[in-house]
């Protein structure tokens, strides 16, 4: 009896025992381990994402009155800056949302509402002092990631085309004045002159989100509204659009 249990025995493991020696496949293993870490990442970085969106949403309510704007600028700033996703997400949404980008024709164009704001050095600037050149007029602030994005390219329109009878003016909204813009345009070596404004002058050009930016032809008059970051080729192609006109 045992030695057909034996045998019965035997003539399984023999069946089962494969033809040639089992060797592991270390490189499929090393793949698979590979692809849950990335999956595992991906999921991490998706969730992450949807809570800045989240912080995003909640902090933009705040932005509508003075006493929270500075803390919800700040934390709006931090998530889009520290999450690709979530910037990408939201330029996504701005550009298929609104138009962001108007290039008006010579005779339908509105007069730009005339300021007048100190410069860093404590000189005044008055826009119509400008009749005549094309300017470049950029609503930013230090805190917003687009328009440091945005500052070198305003920075090499200022070098290239001053001569032709273009000037960029920048006009900050920075909560805090001149205690953050004077060290950011000195960080940046910005060429161009920088003003702070204020909630007046936001309102006269409707500069509502950051970056606004406007091309102002030689008659003083809005030739272009940028609203968001926008690409430096199209900023170009509207300067010496307006700088080539009679």
């Amino acid at each position: 009896m045992d030695n057909n249990r034996d045998q019965w025995v035997e003539e399984r493991l023999a069946a089962l025992r494969p033809d040639s020696e089992w060797l592991p496949d270390a490189s499929r293993g090393l793949a698979q381990f590979r692809g849950h870490q990335r999956d595992r990442a991906t999921h991490r970085t998706r969730r992450w994402g949807w809570l800045a969106a989240g912080a995003v949403v909640a902090a933009l309510p705040l932005m509508a009155f003075p006493s929270t704007r500075a803390f919800a600028q700040r934390c709006v700033s931090a998530c889009v800056g520290q999450s690709n996703w979530v910037r990408d997400l939201l330029v996504h949404n701005v550009s298929e949302s609104v138009p962001s980008s108007v290039f008006v024709k010579a005779g339908n164009r509105r007069m730009a509402p005339d300021f007048v704001l100190d410069d860093a050095s404590g000189k005044p600037v008055r826009l119509s002092e400008f009749r005549g050149k094309v300017v470049l007029l950029n609503f930013w602030a230090t805190w917003c990631t687009p328009c440091a994005a945005e500052i070198p390219w305003f920075i090499e329109f200022q070098k290239a085309h001053q001569d032709a009878g273009f000037a960029t003016l920048g006009v900050s909204l920075d909560e805090d004045g001149w205690s953050a813009v004077k060290p950011y345009i000195d960080g940046h070596k910005i060429n161009y002159r920088i003003m702070v404004g204020n909630d007046n002058v936001s309102r006269l050009y409707d500069a509502v989100s950051l970056p606004t930016t406007l091309i102002i032809d030689k008659s003083g008059r809005i030739a272009a509204t940028h609203v968001g970051i926008r690409s430096k080729s199209e900023y170009e192609a509207d300067i010496k659009a307006v700088l080539d006109e009679k």
